[in-house]
Order: structure tokens, then C-alpha cells, then sequence
């Protein structure tokens, strides 16, 4: 009984970074492999939970996006309303398609090889000096300022810089799709809400793969944990998505790259101290 609470307790931990990290530029993944490591709650199990309760706060963008999504699918089988729906829905895929192919055949090495401590830090330290860098150099005076006016090309590209946290955890989804947006003509507001839109099929493709994968492997007491992580993610996400969209209207967002640094020290001081396994 204890060890099931204290199990517990190790879960809603990891669902609450999730929900606070999902959609800031500082890498869910690499937080809750850290965190996970520094819990103790690692194996072949803890990388399905990561990845499935991500969903969870993925989930929060279409509970506060609500209208928006519905407006775009009603542009879609409505040809009284404007095309916005379409031409979203089209850049989304578009988007999605380089991450998509490129996960696939590099999922197996990343999970083997990349996936721990040394690699995760170095990510976020490289992606935390490259953010402070692109925004300085892009982020005034860019024109595209709504997702309705992306064009394909810049989909197409954004799509391309979200490789770099697919083949690179740590690197961070959002941080790499919001410096694309930035490079290819985007506002950061606009950049991070085309973002929370893309994580939609990104995540909800990840996760249905590796729960078919491994879903004759888990156990009930599995099964309630995911839960509980995909639950208190949901929960968390909900406050943190506004709360970060209305930052992003009024600051920049040099102070995330600061943390990535610092946070990156840090675990890497703690790996060169064995503190943590690297």
C-alpha cells in the first residue's frame, strides 16, 4: 500500500511539470526525463507514460481553443463561410509531415540513445542560447501576425524546425516551431498559437502509436497511473496555455531561455557529480 501511494504521488508529480512545461519553450520531454530520473521512476514504462500524458495537456489547447476549431471545421463542410478551416487544417498537415517521417525512422535511436540525462541537458542549454539569438535577430517587425495568413511555405518550414525536438529531446516542440515561426515571418503570438494547434496531431499520432504498441503490456495499476498523470496535465494546462498567451502579447521571451541555461547547468552539474545518472 505504501509503495502504491508513494507511486502515486511520483505520478502526479510528473503530471503537474507536464502541464506547466508542455507548452512553454523549455521542453516537457526533457523536464520529465529529468524529473523521472530524479524520482526514480524510470523503465520502458515511464517513456509510454511520458509520452501518453502529454496528450492529457495537449487536450487543454482544445478545450481553450474550443471555437476556434470548431469555426474551422465548420469552414470546412460550409462553403458559406470563409476557408479559413481548410487552409489551417492543410498547413497543419503539411507541418506535421517532416516531424511525422522523421519520427518514424528515428524513434527507435532516439529512445536507445538520446533519451537521458547529458543529451537532454546539452539540448536545452544549445536551444536556450539559440532562442535568445533567432528572437533577438526576428522576432520585431515580422508581418504574418494571425494562423489564418500562414502561407504553405511557412508551414512547410515551421514543420521542418519541429524536427529538431523530435530527433533531439530537449530541444523542446514549442521552442523549435516558435523560432521557426519567428525565421519564416511569424509573430510570436501568432508562432506559439500555430504551435498549440500543430501539437494537436503531432501528439494525438504519438501517443495512439505507442499505446497500440504497448497497450497488451499494461498493467491495471499502470492503466491508473496514466490516468492520474493524464488527468492533473489537463489540469494544469488549462492555466498555464492563457496564462502564457497573454505573457507572450506583453514580454519577450528571453526569460525562458535564461531558465533553459540555468536549468541545463544545473542537471549537468549534478551528472558530473554522479548525483544523477547521466
Amino acid at each position: 500500500m505504501t509503495a502504491n501511494i508513494l507511486i502515486i504521488i511520483k505520478v502526479i508529480v510528473l503530471g503537474i511539470v507536464e502541464g506547466i512545461t508542455e507548452f512553454l519553450p523549455v521542453s516537457s520531454t526533457g523536464h520529465l526525463i529529468m524529473f523521472s530520473d530524479f524520482l526514480n521512476f524510470t523503465g520502458d514504462f515511464s517513456k509510454l507514460f511520458e509520452i501518453v500524458i502529454q496528450l492529457g495537456a495537449i487536450l487543454a489547447v482544445v478545450v481553450l481553443f474550443w471555437d476556434k476549431l470548431l469555426h474551422s471545421f465548420k469552414t470546412i463542410v460550409d462553403p458559406t463561410f470563409k476557408s479559413f478551416g481548410s487552409k489551417l487544417w492543410r498547413n497543419l498537415i503539411v507541418a506535421f509531415i517532416p516531424s511525422g517521417v522523421i519520427g518514424l525512422l528515428a524513434n527507435k535511436f532516439v529512445n536507445a540513445h538520446l533519451m537521458a540525462v547529458l543529451p537532454v541537458s546539452l539540448a536545452l542549454l544549445v536551444g536556450g542560447i539559440l532562442m535568445i539569438l533567432v528572437e533577438n535577430k526576428y522576432r520585431n517587425g515580422n508581418g504574418t501576425k494571425d494562423i489564418a495568413d500562414i502561407t504553405l511555405k511557412q508551414a512547410f518550414l515551421i514543420g521542418c524546425f519541429q524536427c529538431i525536438s523530435v530527433i533531439w529531446p530537449g530541444f523542446s516542440r514549442s521552442a523549435s516551431t516558435i523560432m521557426g515561426g519567428w525565421i519564416v515571418g511569424l509573430t510570436t503570438v501568432a508562432a506559439a498559437e500555430f504551435s498549440f494547434f500543430l501539437a494537436i496531431p503531432t501528439m494525438f499520432i504519438a501517443t495512439g502509436y505507442e499505446l497500440i504498441k504497448n497497450m497488451s503490456s499494461i498493467t491495471a495499476m499502470q492503466g491508473i497511473e496514466i490516468a492520474i498523470g493524464f488527468v492533473v496535465s489537463f489540469i494544469v494546462a488549462l492555466f498555464v496555455v492563457e496564462k502564457f498567451m497573454n505573457f507572450l502579447k506583453k514580454r519577450p521571451m528571453r526569460i525562458f531561455a535564461i531558465y533553459r541555461i540555468a536549468f541545463a547547468v544545473i542537471f549537468l552539474a549534478l551528472a558530473a557529480t554522479r548525483v544523477i545518472n547521466v
